[in-house]
């Protein structure tokens, strides 16, 4: 996907996102839920202004970042080599926050269901796009797996990122899974992602000790 078609979609499902939350808004009640429990309970509340647009500006926010990132960092050449896998990444992040955008309005408008059923799979998507966007990762210094170790050395960070592509997309499935665990799917989600994210650091300073000592 080419970065004018990223901006074009990111700021169209915004928009569309605000102009929803405005056309409900004499429909919201005031204060608005605003937190669930680990059971997918409303267990917090918000007001209506930041429960219409806190998610939106959040989105505008992180979206405005990620397309400073690539222009900004030192090593930007090797960005461009995988621009495109990062562009689907920050689409599919606007859709995982506006879709949660969408359950927190529902919930607003008296609509029952379980957050953690209904949120869970989203997340273990938006995993596994991070371990397809991890596949094809060079080295920079702002997204993916940076440590001293990957950052030395191009070896590193390819094995270290090969390794942590796996580890995110089967993080991934397990969270899928989780959505039908009830609570305790939360916890094991936790789990899988803790190991999915310090596996690989502990895996970059092996191979780096092991390239300076060859």
């Amino acid at each position: 996907m080419s970065t004018r078609t990223t901006i074009f979609v990111s700021v169209t499902l915004i928009a569309s996102a605000v102009l929803a939350g405005l056309l409900l808004w004499s429909r919201l009640p005031d204060p608005m839920p605003g937190h669930w429990n680990a059971a997918g309970e409303i267990d917090g509340y918000i007001s209506k202004f930041w429960g219409v647009f806190l998610l939106p500006i959040i989105s505008i926010a992180l979206t405005g970042l990620f397309l400073i990132i690539p222009r900004i960092d030192p090593l930007k050449a090797n960005i461009a080599q995988f621009r495109a896998a990062f562009n689907w990444f920050i689409v599919a992040f606007v859709v995982y926050i506006l879709y949660l955008y969408i359950l927190t309005l529902l919930a607003a408008l008296g609509t029952l269901f379980n957050m953690t059923l209904m949120l869970l799979p989203a997340v273990g998507l938006l995993f596994i796009g991070i371990g397809y966007l991890m596949s094809g990762a060079k080295r920079n210094f702002f997204i993916g797996i940076r440590t001293p170790w990957t950052l030395s050395s191009d070896t590193v960070w390819d094995k270290t990122h090969k390794l942590g592509s796996r580890l995110f997309m089967l993080g991934g499935v397990v969270t899928i899974l989780c959505a039908f665990l009830g609570e305790s799917g939360i916890w094991i989600m936790l789990v899988a992602m803790l190991g999915a994210s310090f596996v690989p650091i502990v895996y970059s300073y092996v191979l780096y000790q092991r390239e300076t000592k060859s």
